[in-house]
């Protein structure tokens, strides 16, 4: 599972890394990335912005915009997957689910169990122009049956870390702490190579580091499934902090 590292541990390797993008992915402790801020404010980009105020509807991080479409605006939790069923029960018509302000998850099992839902819905992922998918959102972005992706839009990745302080690397290949993962990459479209190559490109940075993806280079990852969502000009990458636990 992944785990809380101290603030200021997060900071100082953000600090070496602030000419590339920043953020974070994914287990069951948590973390969150904001801006920084010369303000007591928090920062809400215009894509969020446009998705609170043009929401009809609001279920835990979701926000439903119409009939057809939910937005993702925050962390997911062990409570989002009955969220999530009580929002299609409510809207029952919703086909595409885009990735807003995606910082990841609190809780990784109830994680894996809303992307099999995703999946099993037939439900479309889609990351706009502005879109910021990181840890854990991640994994439900890659549940989409078809997942639309511009190229400007932001994906972040980095080693998991359990509750005792292990990563990735601590455990033997056949450990159920890898299966976990491959199994699902598998269920989300993946064969077993490119589950596994998937898998070692979210853990090929430390957990108190992070890779950071443009749309673009996503689109490599997620297969013949994936479309692109539009073309536009790149627009300055954000360093996402907060004086809050950073969300894996």
């Amino acid at each position: 599972m992944r785990q809380m590292k101290p603030v200021m541990t997060l900071l100082a390797a953000l600090a070496a890394g602030l000419a590339a993008p920043a953020a974070a992915q994914t287990v069951t402790v948590v973390e969150e990335w904001v801006t920084v801020e010369t303000t007591a404010s928090r920062y809400v980009s215009p894509l969020q912005q446009q998705a609170e105020q043009s929401a009809i509807a609001a279920y835990g991080p979701f926000r439903v915009i119409d009939d057809s479409t939910v937005a993702l605006v925050g962390i997911t939790d062990a409570a989002s997957p009955a969220q999530f069923t009580a929002m299609l029960e409510a809207f029952p018509a919703i086909d595409t689910l885009e990735f807003v302000e995606a910082p990841g998850t609190h809780d990784d099992r109830a994680n894996l169990a809303l992307g099999r839902m995703i999946r099993e819905r037939g439900i479309a992922t889609r990351a706009q122009r502005g879109g910021s998918v990181r840890s854990g959102a991640v994994e439900l972005f890659i549940a989409g049956t078809l997942r639309e992706i511009s190229p400007d839009s932001q994906f972040a990745v980095h080693g998991w870390m359990d509750d005792w302080g292990r990563g990735a690397e601590d455990y033997p290949p056949d450990a159920p702490e890898h299966r976990r993962y491959l199994e699902y990459y598998v269920e989300m479209g993946m064969n077993e190579s490119q589950a596994r190559e998937f898998y070692a490109m979210t853990n090929s940075v430390p957990f108190d580091d992070v890779l950071w993806l443009t749309g673009s280079e996503m689109r490599k990852w997620v297969g013949a499934g994936s479309q692109d969502a539009g073309q536009s000009e790149a627009v300055a990458a954000m360093a996402y902090l907060d004086f809050e636990p950073i969300l894996q």
